[in-house]
C-alpha cells in the first residue's frame, strides 16, 4: 500500500467518523440551585439553545433553591408564570427532574410539581451521572 493511498484511506476513515459525531444530538445538563431567577436565565437559554440547535437533549436539573420555579404559582421576575414555559419546553422533549433530596428536607410534596418533572432520588447525583455515565455536557445559567 502506497503511503498516498493510507493517507487517503485515514482522511475517508475520519470524515466517517465526524460525519457520524455530526448526526448525533448534543446532549446538555442545565444545572439550578439558585432560585427563580436563576431558573428564568435558564429558560431563556434553553429558548434561544433550542432555537440554535432544535436536536439538542436538554435535561433541566434543580435541587435546594432550584426547584422553587416547578413549584404551583412560581413566577418569573417579571411576573409570567412557569407553568406555560415548562410545558411548551417539555413539548420540544426538554425534561425536568427535581432533586427527592429537596422535597424531603422542604416538606415539599412531590405531587405539587408540574406533570413534567421527574422526581429523582438526588439532583446532584444525577448531574453527574449524566455528565460521567451519558455524556452530557453541563451548563450552569
Amino acid at each position: 500500500m502506497t503511503q498516498w493511498f493510507k493517507t487517503a484511506l485515514m482522511g475517508c476513515l475520519l470524515a466517517v467518523g465526524f460525519l457520524a459525531q455530526a448526526a448525533e444530538p448534543i446532549k446538555v445538563v442545565y444545572h439550578l440551585s439558585d432560585g427563580i431567577e436563576q431558573a428564568a436565565r435558564a429558560m431563556r437559554n434553553i429558548r434561544n439553545h433550542l432555537n440554535a440547535d432544535p436536536t439538542a437533549q436538554i435535561v433541566v436539573i434543580g435541587h435546594g433553591k432550584g426547584i422553587d420555579f416547578m413549584l404551583p404559582g412560581a413566577k418569573t421576575p417579571a411576573g409570567g408564570g412557569f407553568e406555560g414555559l415548562i410545558s411548551g419546553l417539555a413539548t420540544e422533549n426538554v425534561s425536568f427532574r427535581a432533586c427527592n433530596n429537596t422535597l424531603v428536607g422542604r416538606k415539599i410534596d412531590a405531587s405539587t410539581l408540574p406533570l413534567e418533572a421527574q422526581v429523582v432520588p438526588s439532583g446532584v447525583a444525577e448531574v453527574a451521572r449524566l455528565q460521567a455515565r451519558e455524556g452530557y455536557v453541563y451548563l450552569r445559567p
